[in-house]
């Protein structure tokens, strides 16, 4: 019995280093697919991990990326995109189809660890008219019903990741929280079906658009630590809008019956670029306090057990609408290519860790060529032309690229498009405009891309076997060795 315990108690201190080896925080974020040169997931997901989070939220089943997420330890939530509601919303043959081909698959055949199915993205939007109103639900109820007809009723969850203008407040402070009048009785039995379900009501919040939208709101209170004046409401002093805005929905679930239903923050950050209010001090700013409060574990003056947040976003995705503005496509704490943007400490004084393995496209530019001039009659079409079929949103005002001239404004929007067209001879070619460069034109703060070489990412060989084998022994001895080390003092 003794030798029992020991063998036991030593099996415990491995686990633990190991624990202390990964040194997962609970961190969570959005993993957005919308690029022109994505990263390949195997180094998405190692990036992932190298920085802490082990929870992740896909806008779709993407195969790649629920393949390379299978026993990575790192827990899914996979979404459905609008447009599919109304097809499933018709039919539970649709919605058990829709949850073998993209949950049970990757749950049974890749191991992977699917949590939570987000049914639609905001579909209750006041821009979106009232398109989705009718089929959400119905989605909902027919994919919950798939997913208990597949077994995995215990395991999977469904919610609706739903944007805070789903609810308001008449009197201006979070105690006056309900939901929006027209979609009320639609929003009281989804909850209640959630509740019942065992389900997340999952909420969006964004200060940044809050300070983008109205030029009178006061800048500060965007941000977690504010300077400026607070919003007394009773008893309760709030010092930020996110926190305000998170016990307006509380109120709202009070006032309903839903007092103890749980949340989850689908969405929250800040951006980079393509805003005058989208810089990289103001997204620092913002996103280390956010930080700072999920590592400590701290809730709002209303419920103070933290929901899970899930950080918006990942990566950069050059490839997205830019209908509600320039900044969506940069709302990453990385660049599209892993690469940082700027400094964060991840807990316990742990730095961000780059992508590793990434492999670019050769270091050349497309520029506008000396010889050309700015009155020449053919630039401005052929700029319009590359911006129409590449990223060009740093370019606006306020943003990285805003205080470029002329020819250097021509050569970004040259070279973006040469670098999105992957380099091809004929992509700078501009009716004698332009010319490749191998030196780099980049102005800080404004960078020229040079895009991934997305060929070069194609699967490696399979590994010799024995090699593999004996590297895991060699690691498997190690680790005991450390694990003795640890534990040796206690034993």
């Amino acid at each position: 019995m003794g030798q029992f315990r020991l063998l036991w108690f030593f099996f415990l201190c491995l686990l633990g280093y190991e624990g202390l080896a990964k040194g997962v925080l609970g961190l969570a974020c959005n993993w957005g697919l919308q690029s022109t040169h994505p990263l390949p997931p195997n180094i998405v997901v190692k990036l992932l991990k190298d920085n802490g989070f082990n929870k992740v939220k896909l806008f779709e089943a993407d195969p790649g990326a629920l393949k390379a997420l299978g026993r990575s330890g790192i827990q899914v939530m996979v979404g459905i995109p609008n447009d599919m509601l109304a097809s499933l919303a018709s039919s539970v043959r649709n919605a058990e189809s829709w949850v073998q081909q993209n949950v049970s698959r990757y749950i049974s055949t890749y191991g992977t660890d699917i949590r939570h199915v987000a049914v639609g993205n905001e579909p209750f939007l006041h821009t979106y008219k009232d398109m989705f109103v009718k089929t959400t639900f119905p989605a909902l109820q027919n994919i919950q019903a798939a997913i208990i007809k597949a077994g995995l009723g215990k395991q999977v969850k469904v919610t609706i990741p739903l944007n805070a203008d789903v609810y308001q407040t008449d009197s201006g402070l979070p105690s006056g929280g309900n939901f929006r009048p027209e979609i009320l009785d639609l929003m009281v039995n989804i909850i209640k079906f959630l509740q019942d379900n065992g389900g997340y009501l999952t909420i969006n919040i964004y200060p940044f658009l809050s300070l983008q939208a109205d030029p009178n709101f006061p800048k500060e209170y965007a941000f977690f630590n504010n300077t400026g004046s607070p919003l007394v409401d009773g008893s309760i002093i709030y010092t930020n809008v996110y926190d305000a805005n998170f016990d307006t929905l509380i109120s709202a679930l009070e006032k309903n019956g839903f007092g103890q239903m749980p949340i989850i923050i689908g969405e929250v950050g800040w951006p980079t670029d393509g805003d005058p209010n989208a810089n990289v001090d103001n997204a620092r700013r913002f996103n280390q306090a956010l930080l700072n409060r999920i590592i400590q574990g701290v809730g709002s003056p209303r419920r103070k057990t933290p929901p899970d947040v899930y950080l918006f976003s990942l990566i950069d995705e050059d490839n997205k609408s830019i209908d509600p503005g320039n900044f969506e496509r940069h709302w990453g704490i990385f660049n599209y290519d892993g690469s940082i943007k700027y400094p964060l400490d991840m807990g316990n004084g742990r730095a961000l860790v780059p992508a590793k393995g990434v492999k670019y496209l050769a270091r050349q530019w497309c520029v506008m060529a000396p010889s050309a001039t700015i009155s020449d009659p053919n630039l401005a079409q052929s700029i319009s032309y590359a911006c129409q079929y590449s990223d060009c949103t740093s370019l606006g005002y306020g943003s990285s690229c805003g205080n470029l001239d002329a020819q250097s404004n021509a050569s970004y929007a040259f070279n973006m498009y040469y670098q999105t067209m992957n380099q091809r001879k004929d992509s700078c070619f501009f009716s004698n405009l332009s010319v490749i460069t191998t030196i780099d034109p980049s102005r800080p703060p404004c960078r020229f891309e040079i895009m991934i070489d997305i060929g070069k990412h194609e699967l490696a060989p399979s590994s010799n076997k024995s090699s593999a084998a004996r590297t895991k022994s060699l690691l498997t001895a190690l680790m005991l060795v450390l694990a003795l080390v640890i534990c040796g003092t206690v034993l």
